[in-house]
């Protein structure tokens, strides 16, 4: 019987380490050595993850992360961005395989960084030595590496929405307005006021307007995919959801160069063979169609041509803590140990 690989993860009290625990417990490849987290010390992971009550023995320890991924062949981090980055050197050092899900090591440029972030980053020299974990667009680069940084929940959504037009260049020198609406769960399990119930569960407003922290991350994806001269006008909406995200994204576009049976064949060649995105075709993306799942649905419209332009409108929906967060991360995982990508991830959720 072949070795199973064994996974660290560090960070584990979240909803995004719930995800993952949820997953790799029934993943048959993989298995879970350690759950590392500074919450809930020496209690079992399903006091913060009820439903994993009596399906393992995991406990939560307080270890740093050389010591939780000792002996194994991956570190799974879902630690805070800011956190993440001053932990990472030590890994490297150990010589784990890393897949983070934290903004700390998804981008290329410092200043960026500390521009949207907030801070200046603490190893400047380990940017760009991460593979964005996108492996719609990048799957033989992560299959190559030790070192994923996988992307935002937004950022993925927006991403796949655009990522067709994007390679056959049909984003050049064009401005995407993008409204991206999201579910509580996106913003942690620690309490918050934008997350309180009684507020959120009636209410619609929007955070962070045009200074969002996975603008930078999504504008360097775009170009490079072949969309260098986009820019990216993103307004993110809080919803009464728990999970789920839907981005509507509005563009301008010459009218010779795009319509209907055009953009079907560009959305659809470029999907075909990915096996967790689909492009409905007797309906538009919905997210009660993919949450609970690690599949994203795409979809757009065209208007009519006025004055040499047409109106293109973007849709994709994903649920936020899988395919834009914890199911993308095994994704990666998988493609970095050499497994179906697939495994553990072809559920396909609820509905309603």
């Amino acid at each position: 019987m072949a070795r199973r690989f064994k996974a660290a993860i560090i960070g584990g009290s979240g909803y995004g380490a719930g995800e993952m625990l949820r997953r790799l417990l029934i993943h048959p490849e993989v298995e879970v050595a350690r759950v590392a987290s500074i919450d809930h010390v020496g209690k079992p992971v399903w006091h913060a993850h009820p439903h994993l009550t009596g399906l393992t023995d995991l406990v939560f320890e307080d270890l740093a992360p050389k010591d939780a991924a000792r002996g194994c062949d991956v570190a799974l981090l879902a630690l805070p961005h800011k956190v993440t980055a001053a932990k990472v050197p030590e890994l490297i050092e150990l010589g784990v395989k890393i897949v983070d899900m934290s903004g700390d090591f998804r981008l290329t440029d410092a200043a960026a960084y500390q521009k949207f972030y907030g801070n200046a980053h603490p190893h400047p020299e380990l940017l760009g030595t991460f593979v964005y974990g996108l492996p719609e667009l990048n799957r033989d680069k992560i299959k190559a590496s030790s070192r994923i940084a996988s992307p935002g929940c937004f950022a993925t959504t927006i991403e796949l929405a655009l990522l067709p037009l994007a390679k056959a260049g049909l984003l050049a020198g064009a401005t995407a307005h993008v409204v991206g609406i999201t579910g509580s769960s996106g913003s942690g399990a620690a309490p918050q006021e934008g997350t309180h119930h009684p507020v959120r569960a009636v209410n619609l407003k929007t955070y962070k307007p045009l200074v969002h922290q996975h603008t930078p991350e999504i504008l360097e994806t775009l170009a490079s995919a072949g969309a260098g001269s986009v820019e990216l006008r993103f307004t993110p909406v809080s919803a009464p959801l728990s999970r789920g995200i839907f981005v509507t994204v509005y563009l301008e576009l010459p009218a010779d160069a795009v319509d209907d049976k055009r953009l079907a064949a560009l959305y659809d060649e470029a999907y075909a063979r990915e096996p967790f995105v689909r492009r409905p075709t007797t309906r538009l993306p919905e997210v009660a169609a993919v949450s609970g799942s690690n599949y994203a649905e795409v979809g757009f419209a065209v208007g009519e041509p006025a004055g040499g332009r047409r109106t293109v409108v973007c849709f994709a929906a994903v649920d936020n803590l899988i395919k834009g967060g914890a199911g993308q991360a095994i994704q990666n995982m998988n493609l970095v140990l050499g497994l179906d990508e697939k495994l553990s991830l072809q559920d396909p959720g609820g509905w309603p």
